[in-house]
């Protein structure tokens, strides 16, 4: 999980195919609005270069827009990049981007809090112990450590309890102390979970991990890294085009999307069918 690269840089190719403006982003947030204002000025195409966090704020600038958006490989984690299979020396991948096909997707629309805060995603939205790990990480020890500061946090909590929440998946009901809802196979830059994700269908690949021991989740990871999850009880797997989030209780739980903590429960994810355009290796279509 990656909050993004501060000093990312997002760059608009503008319609004569050769002008090219690089505008560089000033903190969190920003990479947002850069998108909006390469559309305003008359882009047909935005790349960035970040982290999951600065692609998943560029992503919200363009959403049910028609300007396509391209990623590059850069910042502490870039799932994006993983799963379009965009790997090697940043310049080396935007030569390919005249290569690229754009293709209309579906995102995901997380929903925080009784509607308080709405953010669209492309990745993955994950609820629980993840985004407990996500709102324990130093944002200056991460800029430092990169994903070691992830991990750091993550043996922080081995001691802690887990706090279990409901979660609603149509007809299915589940406690789970960590689920996402993903549109990629790819977690963390480093993991497959949810094998089923595609970023060509219409729907969510649902894990979600039971127990509220922290010594348990060190099993599921176990079994992650050697490829057997599927075969571990107390986790389920389902697909979906929705699903809710409900606490237990009063203390919080919090929802992170693509790497970024956005607030507690309750929540909802729904698909948003065909959203917004992204650019894909040909390979992949």
């Amino acid at each position: 999980m990656g909050t993004g690269a501060v000093h990312a840089a997002a760059g608009a190719l503008r319609e004569d195919g050769h002008s090219v403006t690089s505008l560089a982003t000033s903190g969190p947030g920003s990479a947002g609005e850069i998108a909006r204002l390469c559309v305003r000025r008359g882009a047909d195409l935005v790349l960035v270069a970040g982290g999951d966090g600065t692609v998943n704020e560029a992503a919200n600038g363009l959403v049910h827009g028609s300007v396509p958006l391209g990623v590059l490989p850069a910042g502490t984690a870039n799932i994006l990049a993983n799963e379009l299979g965009l790997a090697g020396p940043l310049p080396a991948v935007a030569r390919q981007v005249k290569d690229w096909i754009p293709r209309r997707i579906s995102v995901g629309r997380l929903t925080v809090e009784g509607g308080a805060v709405q953010r669209y995603f492309l990745m993955v939205a994950g609820v629980g112990l993840d985004a407990t790990i996500v709102a324990a990480v130093d944002p200056e020890v991460k800029k430092v450590q990169g994903k070691l500061s992830f991990w750091l946090a993550g043996l922080a909590h081995v001691i802690q309890e887990v706090r279990e929440f409901e979660v609603r998946v149509g007809k299915v009901t589940r406690r789970a102390g960590f689920a996402l809802a993903s549109r990629v196979r790819n977690y963390g830059g480093s993991f497959i979970i949810t094998r089923e994700a595609d970023l060509l269908r219409d729907d969510f690949a649902f894990a979600l991990f039971e127990g509220r021991s922290a010594l348990r989740y060190l099993g599921y990871l176990g079994a992650v890294l050697s490829g057997t999850l599927e075969r571990v009880e107390g986790v389920t797997f389902l697909q979906g085009a929705s699903a809710e989030f409900l606490p237990l209780d009063e203390v919080p739980v919090h929802v992170e999307v693509d790497g970024e903590l956005v607030g507690a429960l309750p929540a909802r994810v729904e698909i948003v069918r065909h959203a917004m355009t992204l650019l894909m290796p040909p390979a992949l279509l």
